[in-house]
């Protein structure tokens, strides 16, 4: 067969881009290089991969669940690879010395860094997991919130087995796995979950005013935090908030274009564990890709700079779309600052 019919033959297989982008990641797989040498205060992380949208989150993502405190970052994402180096420390203010722990850093971000990143879902499903039925909830915060859906919960023999509520701007967001508190396995009969559902609709549906209170069975695997980001997102609790601008207290969020290649996003904020995790989330489910980038905390002040662009391409250029930008921002800031509540293995009958 001569070369140009071989051509023709690749160029009219059945193979679409979704498809060519997996075999090109699997023929070239993430390269993870941890050195405790090279810096003198910091464990460094550099991450090599082929690009992709979301590879970013998915790193910061695995340093964030493994408790780790990004002090410096360096992103290069244009063109077709993806370089990232990281200066993290522990909880405690230490390299990272345990053997163990770096190659379980490493194994995860090699493996989380290789694969594509579900988008935000326009719906959800009823299907619970084998292990939990997870529940999320949205409406307006009050007092007494948590404990009618607590006691909603108890009356309809529902094992809490984790749970994560955040409030921001009047609002309030709720990831809940539940258990049968008989069987502690996920529940899974309709008609209960219609029952549960309709129950806690009525709790968070109370001095709702215009704004609609949610209550979904969600089958969803995606990061519980993101998808506090998510709902809280879908719930447009950016939108209306009171402050003095010039508060101290407050992130200072700008915007500006470089001619037509990028949107330069600069924030400036009170620093704080997961902050750069937040921030990615918030720009990534915004369909922002992040091509340039650079992170630096100090002991006080947290500073962030990205060049980012939407995905069809283009930076932000419209006034509209960069106040919406910029309110999400700072609402992603925020959200972590404001009240979060953790509950685990709470509510038995």
């Amino acid at each position: 067969m001569k070369t140009s019919q071989i051509t023709k033959e690749i160029h009219t297989t059945t193979m679409d881009d979704d498809e060519y982008a997996k075999l090109i990641r699997r023929m070239n797989p993430p390269r993870v290089v941890i050195d405790n040498n090279a810096s003198d205060d910091a464990t460094v992380i550099q991450v090599d991969s082929v690009n992709k949208h979301g590879t970013l989150l998915e790193v910061v993502q695995v340093l964030t669940d493994m408790n780790l405190v990004i002090k410096k970052a360096y992103i290069s994402s244009d063109g077709g690879w993806f370089m990232d180096v990281f200066k993290v420390i522990d909880q405690d203010g230490n390299k990272i010395r345990d053997t163990q722990v770096l190659d379980y850093i490493q194994k995860r971000i090699e493996s989380n860094a290789g694969w594509f990143i579900p988008p935000l879902r326009s719906s959800v499903g009823v299907m619970p997991t084998d292990e939990y039925t997870s529940i999320e909830l949205a409406g307006t915060d009050r007092p007494g919130l948590l404990s009618e859906v607590s006691a909603v919960l108890t009356d309809l023999h529902c094992n809490v087995v984790n749970a994560e509520i955040w409030t921001h701007n009047t609002r309030a967001a709720a990831v809940i796995h539940v258990t049968d508190n008989s069987t502690h396995s996920a529940i899974t009969d309709p008609i209960r979950l219609s029952t549960i559902k309709e129950l806690l609709c009525n709790v968070v549906r109370t001095n709702s005013g215009s704004r609609a209170a949610k209550t979904v069975f969600s089958c969803s695997d995606t990061h519980r935090e993101r998808r506090l980001h998510q709902i809280m997102f879908d719930d447009r609790d950016y939108e209306g908030v009171k402050r003095a601008r010039t508060s101290a207290s407050r992130p200072s969020v700008t915007l500006m274009n470089i001619e037509k290649d990028y949107t330069v996003v600069t924030m400036r904020s009170k620093d704080r564990p997961k902050l750069v995790f937040d921030v990615v989330c918030t720009l990534t489910d915004m369909q922002y890709v992040v091509f340039h980038g650079m992170v630096s905390t100090e002991p006080v002040e947290a500073y962030q700079e990205f060049y980012i662009r939407h995905v069809d391409g283009l930076p932000i250029n419209s006034e509209a779309e960069q106040e919406r930008v910029i309110q999400c921002l700072e609402a992603a800031i925020e959200r972590r600052a404001s009240e979060i509540v953790h509950m685990k293995h709470t509510f038995r009958v």
